[in-house]
């Protein structure tokens, strides 16, 4: 035998008997969500303006969590706690692990509501406590801390319209239009669409920017249109007959754009997603370390949080992190009822921690008919990418720390208050 072969003969047998290296443990979560299906936040009289005929009823006041919302949360809060519990996050026997989830919820209906629904299937009769400021207070950790700059919010917008704002309009006048189509079978109302024509200014009693016209209008009135479908709305119901699964996902574009221009801009989703972004991070640290850090939200040994917040939020987020998704059925960037940003944390056998980033919903469809969600038949979602940190195993912590260090203002972080 000569050496080359003696050689190779040796090696696959080490290779044979060398332990292969441990996948890495999932150790620690951060779940952004966005409160479950709501009814419109806008009052019948306002949204009537906008319409031929009147808009249905929802059994609950404006801006509340429905019943079927509540369902569908708990749905994904079932889902939840199976994948916790097949990556061993979740595996103590009984309720001993209830004492390591945290869920913070912000303090109107719909938010407080998701979260308790989200406790109930996540380990149910465990009784996992929630946590919120008072309902009378906005809790900065969801609202934002500190005051922006009007004129700096302003510029920030007005950059990305470019010198001819109208030509935003032009690029997707087709959504516009399929909107107004379902809003009025081509008959007449009170209000149309492109009437204020698009317009970007500073109000005068908010200090704050505000974009006028269709895209303003027609965001809070084609999101109105997905809720009645994943609410299970019927006949005339939804969209007044009108309204199809495939011309929701056109008219959605509409919400896409106001969300992307008004939410994610750089210096507007700083304002508002700083203290939000730099408290997950604060609580990530906490896990990576085993100690107490200033500002985490929960407690050393916590393997999981639970932020029940909004849309706004999660559009913030994406923009200061640069992070992009599209998941089937939606927009780029969407945010649907019950859609959540998800930050893991892994260890690897040598106790190195590294970063995954995951958006997750369920499709419009699985809101619509009430879909079981399990790990055979999950919701959708999709893989993040975080900018800077191309690799397949996930982000490194140290570099994942700095990206979000970068993408935080200190000037719109603030300590959390008691809850």
């Amino acid at each position: 035998m000569n050496d080359n072969r003696l050689f190779a003969l040796v090696l696959w047998a080490l290779i044979a008997v060398w332990p292969a290296a441990a996948a890495p443990r999932l150790k620690y979560v951060a779940i952004v969500s966005r409160h479950g299906v709501r009814s419109p936040t806008w009052d019948a009289a306002r949204l009537n303006e906008y319409s031929a005929q009147p808009w249905p009823e929802w059994g609950v006041a404006p801006g509340e969590l429905t019943p079927h919302g509540r369902d569908l949360i708990k749905l994904m809060g079932a889902y939840y706690g199976e994948w916790l519990t097949k990556e061993h996050l979740l595996n103590s026997p009984g309720c001993r692990d209830a004492g390591r989830v945290r869920i913070i919820a912000d303090t109107s209906q719909r938010t407080l509501e998701t979260g308790r629904a989200f406790a109930e299937s996540l380990m149910p009769g465990c009784g996992i406590a929630i946590q919120s400021q008072r309902e009378d207070q906005k809790d900065p950790l969801f609202s934002g801390a500190g005051t922006p700059d009007p004129e700096l919010s302003l510029s920030a917008v007005r950059d990305r319209l470019g010198p001819d704002s109208q030509k935003l309009v032009a690029d997707h006048r087709a959504a516009i239009d399929a909107l107004q189509l379902i809003l009025t079978g081509g008959r007449s109302a009170l209000r149309r669409l492109l009437e204020p024509p698009l317009e970007i200014g500073v109000s005068l009693s908010s200090k704050t920017v505000e974009l006028t016209g269709p895209f303003s209008v027609g965001s809070t009135l084609s999101e109105n249109l997905l809720l009645e479908y994943a609410n299970g709305f019927q006949g005339p119901n939804l969209g007044w007959g009108r309204l199809t699964r495939e011309n929701l996902l056109q008219v959605l574009e509409v919400h896409a754009v106001y969300a992307d221009l008004m939410r994610r801009t750089a210096y507007l989703a700083r304002v508002r997603g700083s203290n939000l972004l730099a408290h997950v991070l604060l609580s990530m640290e906490q896990a990576v370390s085993g100690k107490p850090v200033p500002g985490a939200l929960g407690l050393p040994g916590d393997v999981l949080l639970i932020l029940s917040g909004h849309d706004t939020n999660l559009s913030n987020l994406s923009g200061m992190l640069g992070l992009s998704w599209r998941l089937d059925g939606y927009q780029p960037d969407d945010t649907p009822p019950g859609g959540a940003l998800v930050f893991s944390l892994w260890r690897d056998d040598a106790g190195q921690y590294s970063v995954t980033a995951q958006y997750i919903a369920q499709s419009p469809d699985q809101m619509r008919n009430g879909d079981r969600l399990t790990m055979a038949a999950p919701p959708v979602s999709q893989k993040v990418s975080i900018p800077g940190c191309h690799t397949d195993s996930g982000c490194p912590w140290d570099r994942f720390k700095v990206t979000v260090q970068k993408a935080t203002d200190s000037a719109f972080v603030a300590v959390p208050a008691e809850r």
